[in-house]
């Protein structure tokens, strides 16, 4: 690992790397906040974000004000980047902004040329988890939490992993992908025509099976332009009540979908995690 730079936010630190990712097949950056306790030898609890289409590692450490509770309560958090990125690694032919780089949707891809580098979800539930254990003042406890695409991905990776995480939170998850146009045209690509294949990453599709029935908590804004067409929220509600499976979603007066709304709840989402991992 190599760091790349290093801030001091609310007594500790907030800090980038980069590294070589063996899943992804490219050099990857991740972000990560470490509180105060970590200076004092404390092992502590990590809160992974997932961040939506066309973002970076950055976006949620500068915009949603997250560093001040977590510092308080005592929580790591990491940021990795949204898909894999930099020189040989495919993007959308056209420049689009919902597809190819930026737009990983965490998820493996089967399809070529997307294969060798578009493997989001090992780096998200194996590789990076296994990184800052071996290099960080952490314990095995794990929250998994994100925004839009990365709401999906927090969803389907603790859906997929019962008992890697104690706790699942999402603002504006693309909840439905396989039935609205950003995930119809990314599935496709990655993942082939086969829609078969596309329900093992639709959380919607996911939760009647789940081995375990871990807490959802969703915040999703009223005045959310996507919301209709793209994020479908209450088709994972109605799969939720079916399934008997714990959700709170709560769709909030007045909310887009931009870091104004995730600032405004971040406490909520913290608080929720940082009770179900020991933390208050």
């Amino acid at each position: 690992m190599e760091i790349v730079s290093s801030n001091k936010s609310f007594g500790g630190w907030h800090k980038r790397y980069r590294h070589r990712s063996s899943s992804l097949n490219c050099d990857m950056a991740f972000a990560i906040y470490l509180p105060p306790q970590a200076e004092q030898g404390a092992k502590l609890p990590v809160l992974y974000w997932l961040s939506g289409l066309t973002c970076t590692d950055e976006n949620f450490m500068q915009k949603a004000g997250a560093q001040r509770l977590a510092a308080e309560l005592g929580l790591v958090i990491v940021a990795p980047d949204t898909s894999p990125r930099g020189e040989g690694v495919p993007d959308d032919a056209e420049g689009a902004w919902d597809f190819g780089q930026g737009a990983g949707f965490y998820l493996n891809a089967t399809q070529e040329p997307w294969a060798r580098h578009y493997r989001m979800y090992d780096y998200v539930v194996q590789e990076l988890p296994a990184l800052v254990e071996a290099n960080f003042p952490v314990s095995g406890k794990r929250g998994i939490a994100g925004h839009s695409m990365g709401g999906h991905g927090a969803l389907v990776c603790a859906l997929k992993n019962p008992g890697r995480y104690q706790s699942v939170s999402a603002f504006s998850p693309i909840a439905n992908p396989v039935d609205c146009p950003w995930g119809e045209k990314a599935f496709a690509h990655y993942l082939g025509e086969d829609r078969a294949l596309w329900r093992e990453w639709d959380a919607s599709l996911l939760i009647a099976g789940a081995k375990e029935r871990l807490p959802l908590l969703i915040d999703q804004g009223d005045r959310d332009d996507f919301l209709e067409g793209q994020l479908r929220p209450q088709t994972l509600k109605a799969a939720a009540k079916a399934a008997g499976h714990p959700l709170t979603l709560r769709l909030q007066p007045g909310y887009d979908h931009s870091y104004y709304f995730i600032a405004s709840f971040i406490e909520d989402h913290l608080r929720h995690h940082a009770n179900a991992l020991g933390q208050e």
